[in-house]
């Protein structure tokens, strides 16, 4: 579990991202870490939104770039701007990883982002709320928000939330899909790693594989899409560990004269220990 500390305004800047960044990495990454549960620090808010100051200073600077022309001097190592946001969350999609946001308060701007960004979200049926308000501050959503919500309410509800700027509360986000559930405030967290524990089973590469393909896949014309989830299935399909399993259920099948998912109570245990046996 990561517990998100953004001070005592819980807002996302440039030293969250970079703290996301290399959790990012990690997961990715480690055999040992299968799945990731964000929650915050702070008793009332997930992450409140973007640090404003951060955003503002972020687009002069952009300004002044672009009126230097050859004369400017590249962004420090450290700069987070957009593309290195997007990065960081482009990975999370991609990563061999699960990662589950539990929503014990407020979402906003790119904490919401945030939220949308992970596989997952379980949020407070009291305290909380999830939404974009960049449009009134003049602005708009620029963490990914206005793509990754639309994927997941549909293009028409995300335009008229985006264009309001008023939050979904718990029981607006469950029956549209912008989270998977809503629990009591106390059980957030409970829920929140039951679930990631569940699916944190599942093989690695394999979860890395699928969430490209859903992710990056999905929004592809079909023939392109297919393309992906072929190239994903392969890698795996010729991997050690898949013909290793491949072949173990070829012998159970042969041993038993059924399939090992259709043996009584063996889809379930499969479920339960994230594979089949052998």
């Amino acid at each position: 579990m990561a517990r998100i500390d953004a001070g005592p305004l819980q807002v996302f800047g440039a030293d969250l991202a970079r703290q996301l960044e290399a959790l990012v990495e990690r997961a990715d990454t480690d055999p040992d870490v299968r799945a990731v549960v964000l929650t915050s620090a702070h008793p009332t808010r997930f992450i409140s939104h973007a640090d404003v100051k951060w955003l503002q200073e972020g687009g002069a600077q952009y300004v002044a770039r672009l009126h230097s022309k050859a004369d400017a001097a590249p962004p420090p190592p450290e700069y987070v701007g957009l593309d290195r946001l997007h990065g960081v969350f482009l990975r999370m999609n991609g990563a061999a990883a699960v990662f589950v946001a539990a929503l014990e308060g407020a979402a906003l701007g790119l904490g919401a982002e945030l939220a949308w960004a992970c596989d997952l979200r379980v949020m407070s049926d009291r305290d909380a709320f999830i939404g974009q308000p960049e449009v009134l501050l003049g602005i708009m959503p620029g963490g990914g928000g206005s793509q990754r919500l639309t994927r997941l309410v549909g293009a028409h509800r995300s335009l008229v939330a985006i264009l309001d700027g008023k939050p979904f509360t718990p029981a607006q986000a469950l029956e549209i899909g912008a989270v998977d559930a809503v629990v009591a405030k106390e059980t957030v967290i409970a829920r929140a790693t039951a679930l990631a524990d569940e699916l944190g089973k599942r093989h690695k590469p394999s979860i890395g594989a699928i969430k490209r393909s859903v992710y990056f896949g999905g929004s592809l014309p079909l023939p392109d899409g297919i393309k992906l989830e072929a190239k994903e299935f392969l890698g795996l399909d010729v991997a050690e560990e898949g013909q290793r399993r491949m072949l173990a259920y070829q012998a159970q099948t042969r041993e038993r004269g059924e399939l090992p998912l259709y043996v009584p109570g063996g889809y379930e245990e499969a479920l339960r220990a994230g594979r089949t046996e052998g």
